[in-house]
């Protein structure tokens, strides 16, 4: 297990394992930020997600996705809850179920 208890040290992580890339969701795409790649909810595999509470307020609720795509690896950092994105919900709850890894 784990002894993670922060985003920043989820974040580097991940960055030592390769996931790099990094995303902004926009008109229903997932958007590689360097390269400009688009993807839809179906080309894009969730390999793992972690949720956090705020450390001053547990009301700020933020969720970490660790994601591949067919060309790039890398994360994206959300909030949810009341304070949630919808777009970016809206795209995440799009992707398919079998592109879910159950760990």
């Amino acid at each position: 297990m784990d002894s993670y208890k922060h985003e920043k040290d989820y974040l580097d992580k991940y960055r030592k394992e390769g996931y790099t890339s990094s995303y902004r969701i926009k008109d229903g795409k997932l958007i590689e930020v360097d390269s400009k790649s688009e993807y839809s909810p179906e080309d894009v595999k969730i390999v793992e997600e972690h949720r956090f509470e705020g450390m001053t307020n547990p009301s700020d609720l933020s969720i970490l996705y660790v994601i591949e795509t067919s060309d790039s690896k890398g994360t994206v950092l959300a909030a949810y809850g009341p304070e949630a994105n919808i777009e970016t919900a809206e795209f995440f709850n799009e992707i398919p179920d079998g592109n879910i890894s159950k760990n």
